[in-house]
């Protein structure tokens, strides 16, 4: 195939199988298959379902996005593949099918750090990536403040990150205690559109002078919220949900965009991106544009389609690496469940030479 080169992006993290199809940082194909409902009577992801729904879902959603992009599996030049973090035997099988597909196409493999992609998954929206800029990252296990200059050659500086719950764990959880459907974050917005944001006064935590400016923790205001919860139902009295649903979001988004605004000033940037399954909750996305209007800050948020989990990023950051001349990863690519975030590209970890 002449022309730019077709990257095909595989993401299997954690309950969303997806494939992505992106060349010259434009995107062809993007298709997610979700198990979300096999583990919702769970309450919360069965790392076993999830890896058995990949490995049902991968072939059809590579398929499917190719029939997008009106291509052929031969037509791909590289494969990106997340390879971590996320859940070990989930990433095990999109790590697989990568594998296979690289080397039955004899074509380049990029291992790919999840939250990278998600940073990535922005500049399919809205164009390459201003050097420098801020990036808030918040989804339901991952809630950090970046400052990213050249995203697959430099490494990212993590100016904070959360200290216990991420935000989106934050309302899983206490979507759980006020008797609100999994996933938690999009049963609290739907609800909170009902509630007064100021009928409850939870805590924003870290805000205080003496406090870390730049970290994060919800698990304190997880707990207000089942308190506020329980002192309703002991007394017999029905419990405001869509109040408390307001009031929690309203506090989570504060905090968030308070922070995030903050760090701009700070450190003189003047582009925040904010990216993952959290920046897709209604309340985030309008105060940080208040905010950020307010500051003259320039607001980026990827659509909704491209917050949560998808392999469009995945294709996306695979893209920019391939671009930039990046040395792909070999075979023995092993997944990294714990990965943490310093580089876009994940490398083989060496095994000791014990193990060898």
């Amino acid at each position: 195939m002449t022309g730019s080169p077709v990257v095909l992006g595989i993401e299997s993290s954690c309950d969303e199988t997806g494939a992505g199809i992106v060349r010259d940082g434009k995107l062809l194909g993007h298709v997610v298959a979700s198990s979300m409902e096999e583990h919702a009577r769970f309450g919360g992801v069965v790392p076993e379902i999830a890896a058995r729904a990949h490995v049902h879902s991968m072939g059809p959603v590579v398929e499917e996005a190719l029939a997008q992009a009106g291509l052929k599996l031969g037509d791909i030049d590289a494969v990106a593949v997340t390879s971590g973090p996320g859940l070990a035997g989930a990433l095990q099988v999109g790590v697989a099918a990568a594998k296979g597909y690289a080397f039955a196409l004899d074509v380049p493999l990029y291992g790919v750090h999840h939250l990278a992609g998600h940073v990535a998954a922005d500049t399919l929206e809205h164009g390459p990536l201003p050097n420098p800029c801020m990036v808030l990252i918040v989804s339901g296990g991952h809630t950090s403040l970046l400052l990213v200059r050249d995203l697959v050659r430099d490494p990212i500086l993590h100016l904070g990150d959360t200290l216990d719950d991420a935000a989106g764990e934050c309302f899983d959880k206490v979507a759980r205690v006020f008797g609100l459907p999994y996933p938690g974050g999009p049963a609290i917005d739907r609800v909170a559109r009902d509630g007064d944001p100021k009928a409850v006064h939870f805590p924003r935590p870290l805000t205080g002078p003496r406090d870390d400016r730049h970290a994060f923790s919800f698990s304190g205001l997880k707990t207000a919220a089942a308190r506020w919860a329980e002192q309703h139902r002991a007394a017999g009295r029905e419990l405001p949900v869509a109040d408390g649903a307001a009031s929690l979001q309203e506090a989570v988004a504060d905090v968030l965009t308070r922070k995030a605004v903050s760090a701009c000033l700070e450190h003189g940037v003047d582009t925040l991106v904010v990216v993952g399954g959290v920046a897709a909750n209604s309340r985030v996305r309008s105060l940080a544009q208040l905010r950020c209007e307010k500051a003259g800050i320039t607001l980026r948020v990827p659509p909704l389609r491209l917050c949560t989990d998808n392999g469009a990023m995945i294709a996306a950051v695979g893209d920019l690496l391939m671009r930039s001349g990046a040395e792909p990863a070999t075979l023995d690519l092993a997944v990294d469940p714990s990965a943490p975030l310093e580089y876009a590209a994940l490398k083989p970890t060496p095994l000791p030479a014990a193990a060898v």
